[in-house]
This record gives C-alpha cells, sequence and structure tokens, in this order.
C-alpha cells in the first residue's frame, strides 16, 4: 500500500518511516507540515532507492479546485503535497493554530533540492511553451552543472504525440521529471500517466520554467520575503489570474472557515 493512502499519516517514534511525513488538512488536500531540510531529505530518501514519488505544491488555487473534484482528491492522497504561499499557510493557522514549519513552493525549492543533492541527477523537463523549457535548461545547466538537465518536449504536444513521449521517458527514466503544465493538469497528468517505469520523482512545478527562461518576471525578493508575490503576479497579468486570486482567495478563506466550525481539523 502506497504511504500516502493512509489520509494524515503521522511519524511514529518520532521517525519518519519511508515517504510519509505529518499532514494536516487543509480544505481537503492533505499537505506535509515538514521543514525545508526534512521536506529536502524525504525526497532525497526516494532519489537514493530509485522510488517512485509524486510531488506537488498546494496553493489556495490547487485547493479550490480539488474542492470541487473529488477525482483529483484521490489522485493528490498519492503525493507528497508540499505548502506554496501564505494562503495555506493562513488556513494551517485557522484550522491548527500553528504556521507551516516552511513556505516550500516549487520556484524556490526545487533550486534548492538541485543544490543540496551532492550526487549527479538525470533531470529531465517537460512542458511550458515551444522554447521555453530549453532556455529553462541552459540555465540550470550553467547553475547546477554536476547535473545532467534535458528536455522531454513541451507542454502543446497533441494526444497522439503522447505515447511516444512517454515511450522515450520510460527509456531514459530520469531520477528528477519536472512537469510544467500549471495546476490542476500536471497533478493530473502525473497521477495518471506516470509510474515508477518513468522516473523516481515526478514534481509539477506551474511556472519555474518560465521564471528561468525571462518569460514571466519574478517579484523582487523584498515582495517574496513579504509573502505577496501572489498580488505582484496578479499586477503583472491581471486578465489571467484576476479569477484565481480576486475570485479564488475569498472563497479558500470561506472553505476554510467553514471547515473550522465544522471541526474537521486537527485543532
Amino acid at each position: 500500500m502506497n504511504a500516502f493512502s493512509a489520509p494524515y499519516a503521522q511519524p511514529l517514534a518520532g521517525r519518519m518511516p519511508a515517504f510519509e511525513a505529518p499532514r494536516r488538512d487543509i480544505a481537503g488536500v492533505a499537505v506535509a507540515a515538514l521543514t525545508r531540510d526534512q521536506a529536502l531529505a524525504l525526497i532525497e530518501r526516494a532519489l537514493d532507492q530509485k522510488r517512485h514519488l509524486r510531488l506537488a505544491y498546494c496553493n489556495a488555487h490547487l485547493a479550490n479546485v480539488a474542492a470541487t473534484d473529488p477525482a483529483l482528491r484521490s489522485m493528490l492522497a498519492s503525493f507528497l503535497i508540499l505548502p506554496d504561499g501564505i494562503g495555506v499557510d493562513v488556513a494551517s493557522q485557522i484550522l491548527y493554530g500553528a504556521h507551516f514549519p516552511a513556505n516550500l513552493n516549487g520556484t524556490d525549492f526545487t533550486p534548492a533540492l538541485l543544490a543540496a543533492r551532492h550526487e549527479p541527477l538525470r533531470v529531465m523537463l517537460l512542458g511550458g511553451k515551444p522554447g521555453v523549457a530549453e532556455r529553462a535548461a541552459e540555465r540550470l545547466q550553467v547553475e547546477y552543472p554536476r547535473h545532467d538537465f534535458a528536455v522531454l518536449e513541451h507542454g502543446y504536444f497533441s494526444p497522439e504525440e503522447e505515447p511516444a513521449l512517454l515511450a522515450k521517458l520510460e527509456q531514459a527514466r530520469p531520477d528528477l521529471l519536472l512537469v510544467a503544465f500549471g495546476n490542476p493538469r500536471q497533478e493530473r497528468w502525473i497521477a495518471e500517466k506516470l509510474s515508477a517505469r518513468h522516473c523516481s520523482v515526478a514534481a509539477g512545478i506551474g511556472a519555474f520554467f518560465d521564471f528561468l527562461a525571462g518569460e514571466v518576471a519574478r517579484a523582487p525578493l523584498w515582495v517574496r520575503r513579504l509573502r505577496m508575490e501572489w498580488l505582484y503576479r496578479l499586477w503583472l497579468e491581471p486578465g489571467r489570474l484576476w479569477r484565481r486570486y480576486v475570485v479564488g482567495n475569498p472563497i479558500f478563506l470561506l472553505r476554510v472557515l467553514r471547515q473550522r466550525l465544522s471541526g474537521r481539523n486537527g485543532a
């Protein structure tokens, strides 16, 4: 049985079993409560053992989508899900009376994983507009030369092209596959299409390639430290993101408050 089939597994006797983590129910999504070092150690264990691990990052948007999609919630139960952003942290405070130990968004955590891993990794990139993954891979290769980066495909392949893409991935079987389709499409694809035959760790990383390739500007460091990067992105792309943030954030907060009032939390 998958270690994450138990809804909110806790570490046993102070020791974390393979691929298990203490988790908090955030609007129906089981989000791991880990420090950055604990999360890195858990993923490195999967890499060392060449075991298949699905990795996702939960923000308010993913929680909102999952709240109305039982199939997606079921898929997410097989992932290690890390907390991304101020929204889920506020939810944790409301529901559990405590912050998450760390904000582990994919844009910052992925470089941390690559920097922390001393043994060479074979990393494949999948997703983004044509040419974006190639530019992202070039930058990653410069910054982390001990690892090997290769592009599998952009994110606009057709259904007819998918079998050949999966066969190529199975033949390469990288240590780490970075999937940039945006959520929840990337999480669905990882859950439905991938297995241990294809890679060790499969991570849905959203706009990470766009940031690396310069397609989208990252918020200044001081904005990120204030945990207001979502507001900066809304300012940059209001037409695309207004519904996610202006409408979605209040809906997420209402869901969390209903959960608190119903007593469906660990507080």
